[in-house]
């Protein structure tokens, strides 16, 4: 078959290939033998190939006949097998290679160098690596995309070219960054630092360009100061931060997703993120705060809150935020809220306000038809007093449509007090009458 492009072999539970099995199709450019049973490449592979995927097999070692003179091949995939040890310079032949897959092969260490000077996208995700040495990265002068997540690091590896756009250190064992491993990154627009063992951030404000930085599941006690000031999207979640001061966000004037969610925040500074002009996006669920921050910017369109110890929401707090589209107060302590509230908000879409300890008066009932006019998606939460309606949904009590029936007008409020009582006389006796009756309906 001399004319044959592209051989998939994919899961055939291929154990061996002959060596120069595939030598004779000389027009071949792809080479698919994804999960499979091999445990090595076959050698003298045709060449003018320029993608080999070999992922999910069992490969234990590389040979340097194996990519004996494929200077063609662009994409090289030999992700989840079982290199633990490897020499970069068995790459060496591969002079336009611009993809190398290595992730999951339990490596412990890797040696050699070989210069690809057309390699964009390099990932060693999910292996036993600890360190770099010191040159290793400069043989890949254009280098855009890093992957080295799920390591052992202990520190970001040295000298990264300066070509490098996205960097990728999550769930390593870093401790600190600093100036010298990211002045040199010009052109670095995402870092991701998740899941490590950061106390501090304060190195990266070399890396002006940065656009989106993940600081999430680290041991920072503080908020980081002096962050780069393209930032648009910071993560910050599941970290040990108790407060936010003005002081903090000055200079952030491009974010527009900020993540506090799994803090131990007590306080937020009024005003604290005026400074943030385009901020969309603020999730703050799961901490210690009592009540709704100050000054939030106008430009919300998404507020969670969930988890919180807040318990009264006001129209002061929320009557600016005009664009905001989706409002999260679940698992609060709130027990009332206001009709205004509602009606100073025009955009909103989803509104989450249940697990908290409703007390079900007249006064939802205009809260809940507001909110069935404007189409909301509501998640409104159970009933926690009065006792007449303590376990009922009160956007769905009929026990409420029954006592309340006229909560619009103002001169009603006597004759519904009187309707109460008379209920509960009415549910007094009916108890008395039955023992066994259960108060808890």
């Amino acid at each position: 078959m001399p004319g044959l492009q592209e051989l998939v072999l994919f899961s055939t539970g291929i154990e061996t290939i002959e060596n120069n099995t595939f030598k004779s199709l000389s027009s071949l450019k792809i080479l698919e033998l994804w999960n499979n049973v091999l445990t090595s490449i076959p050698k003298s592979l045709p060449l003018k190939l320029e993608v080999l995927k070999c992922g999910d097999n069992s490969i234990l070692s590389f040979t340097d006949e194996e990519f004996a003179g494929l200077t063609k091949l662009k994409v090289l995939e030999v992700q989840n097998n079982l290199l633990h040890t490897l020499s970069f310079e068995i790459f060496s032949p591969l002079t336009n290679l611009q993809t190398l897959n290595l992730d999951g092969n339990g490596m412990h260490t890797i040696s050699g160098v070989a210069r690809l000077p057309n390699l964009r996208y390099l990932n060693l995700e999910n292996n036993k690596l600890m360190f770099f040495y010191e040159n290793f990265f400069t043989h890949f002068p254009n280098l855009q995309h890093l992957r080295l997540a799920g390591n052992q690091l202990l520190k970001v590896p040295p000298q990264l070219p300066k070509s490098l756009m996205s960097l990728r250190l999550e769930r390593n064992h870093i401790k600190s960054v600093r100036f010298r491993d990211f002045k040199q990154l010009e052109n670095l627009f995402d870092l991701n630092l998740s899941g490590n063992q950061l106390f501090s951030a304060e190195g990266l404000q070399v890396a002006t360009n940065l656009t989106s930085l993940d600081l999430s599941r680290n041991q920072l006690s503080t908020f980081p100061h002096k962050l780069p000031t393209k930032l648009q999207r910071l993560d910050c979640s599941s970290n040990q931060i108790s407060k936010i001061t003005v002081q903090d966000m000055k200079g952030l004037a491009n974010l527009k997703h900020l993540f506090l969610d799994n803090n131990r925040m007590i306080a937020f500074e009024d005003k604290a993120l005026q400074w943030c002009v385009h901020l969309s996006n603020l999730a703050m669920e799961q901490n210690l705060l009592t009540s709704l921050p100050l000054g939030l910017p106008t430009t919300l369109t998404r507020l969670d809150l969930k988890g919180n110890k807040i318990d009264h929401v006001t129209v002061h707090n929320v009557n600016h935020l005009k664009h905001l589209q989706v409002l999260n107060l679940k698992n609060n302590k709130i027990t009332s809220i206001d009709d205004e509230i509602v009606q100073s908000l025009p955009r909103l879409r989803h509104l989450y306000l249940d697990g908290n300890p409703w007390n079900c008066t007249c006064s939802l009932l205009k809260v809940r038809r507001l909110l069935l006019d404007k189409g909301t998606d509501i998640k409104e939460g159970q009933c926690a007093e009065p006792p007449y309606c303590r376990g009922e949904r009160w956007m769905s009590s009929n026990t409420m449509l029954r006592i309340c029936e006229d909560p619009y007008t103002l001169n009603k409020g006597k004759e519904n007090g009187e309707k109460i009582k008379v209920f509960l006389s009415d549910l007094k006796t009916y108890i008395s009458d039955d023992e066994d009756y259960d108060t808890g309906y």
